[in-house]
């Protein structure tokens, strides 16, 4: 089994928190909703869904191949399993992966952060709710393949938020 392997510092004079020297935005699940909801209703404006995925993506795919860097991780089933380790760590839920290989993928969240709390705060939505969850998992395999980010397309076909009893994740390249 693989390690995840996390400093945590606070700067208290800037009041900022670092995860292995990453700044790290802790938040609630109050937060997050209100800034999703914020991101659906600015349709007419701009594609906030998709700034949410992007700059997720693009963070996460960042921090998992600093990561595996840093801790010389080459073999994918480590590298997987540090990632999923770090999806709950950071409190995104919990992620099952059924399939992952260079061309794609199914993973399952029999648990997450933003449908839960989003169910809790206004109950269900007609539609998938959690770009940023997804953007990880977009990262994540840009990151395990070391594949540029945006190589994978990431579509959830089940969620939480709809009534699922888990949000299940497909993953294309």
């Amino acid at each position: 089994m693989a390690d995840l392997n996390l400093k945590h510092k606070f700067d208290a004079e800037k009041c900022r928190h670092y995860l292995n020297e990453n700044l790290t935005v802790l938040h609630c699940h109050h937060y997050a909703t209100l800034f999703t909801q914020l991101a659906i209703d600015a349709k007419d404006i701009v594609d906030g869904t998709k700034i949410l995925f992007s700059t997720s993506e693009k963070i996460f795919f960042d921090v998992l191949s600093e990561y595996f860097k840093n801790f010389n991780i080459s073999d994918k089933e480590a590298k997987v399993e540090i990632s999923s380790k770090m999806f709950s760590a950071i409190g995104l839920g919990k992620m099952n992966i059924t399939d992952i290989n260079e061309n794609g993928g199914k993973i399952n969240l029999p648990h997450s952060y933003v449908d839960e709390g989003w169910t809790k705060k206004w109950g269900k939505m007609d539609m998938p709710v959690n770009f940023i969850g997804c953007g990880y998992i977009g990262g994540m395999f840009s990151a395990i393949f070391n594949q540029p980010v945006q190589t994978y397309k990431v579509e959830e076909t089940e969620s939480i938020v709809s009534g699922a009893d888990k949000s299940n994740i497909k993953i294309t390249r």
